[in-house]
């Protein structure tokens, strides 16, 4: 197995956002993450990849003692819950973020070498672009635009290029469909199933349910911090509690 998470549990204050998850992604699968708004889909990402411990860290005193994160992650056979974010970055685990948060200040090809921070060799970085520019030839086009002009489909397609010029063994993506249109959705959706199908195992937040069925070997439903529910497609669309109160279908 690829990623384990076991027990995991993480609060803010009195609010416990992650309550005993646990879940597993294997090599090259890709695995859906779905469930209502506020179900701790985005919290749970950001603690895999670290983020929430470094939030903690960040915090100062009395207010570091208001986050609180417990139980095990261990990716590729070693426990990571204790490595800072960018060791987790470093080993292939890389989060790309909900709402494209690209640098808007940055030109397009400048945001994709941050992505390559790790690499120090030219002809790497390079042929890195150049796959980028494969999957989404938009970027290419856009090279020396400022990300911030970008329209909301392409600043998510540089935002994908940019985590997959760190070259990801596991790439987490939040919620990558969010306020775009159904053409420009489904077309993310096509290179995002062209991803995984190089190899690299993906786990997908995604809020149309639909569409995360459709490309996921595996899902799990979240609610109130839990997984309530893991299956293929058809298993969990045959049950009529599921796929009412928490899928919305």
């Amino acid at each position: 197995m690829l990623l384990e998470v076991r027990n995991l549990k993480v609060s803010y204050s009195t609010a416990l956002l992650l309550n005993d998850l646990s879940l597993s992604v294997d090599r090259g699968e890709l695995v859906a993450l779905v469930g209502p708004n506020g179900a701790g889909k985005s919290t749970l990402l950001r603690a895999i990849t670290g983020l929430v411990k470094w939030e903690k860290m960040a915090l100062r005193g009395a207010r570091a003692g208001d986050i609180s994160i417990e139980g095990t992650v261990t990716f590729a056979g070693e426990r990571i819950d204790s490595l800072p974010a960018h060791e987790i970055v470093r080993r292939g685990l890389v989060h790309c973020p909900e709402r494209a948060r690209v640098f808007p200040e940055m030109t397009v090809l400048d945001c994709l070498k941050a992505g390559a921070y790790l690499c120090k060799d030219r002809k790497t970085i390079q042929n890195r672009l150049e796959t980028v520019y494969q999957l989404f030839p938009v970027l290419k086009a856009r090279g020396k635009q400022v990300s911030g002009t970008l329209s909301g489909g392409e600043r998510q397609m540089l935002a994908i290029g940019r985590a997959l010029m760190i070259q990801p063994i596991l790439l987490c993506i939040d919620e990558p469909s969010t306020g775009l249109a159904t053409r420009i959705k489904q077309e993310l959706f096509e290179r995002i199933r062209q991803i995984q199908e190089t190899g690299i195992a993906m786990l997908l937040v995604e809020q149309d349910v639909r569409a995360a069925f459709r490309m996921a070997s595996r899902n799990y439903v979240l609610s109130h911090g839990r997984v309530i529910a893991e299956g293929a497609c058809d298993d969990l669309l045959k049950d009529e509690m599921i796929r009412k109160t928490y899928l919305g279908l």
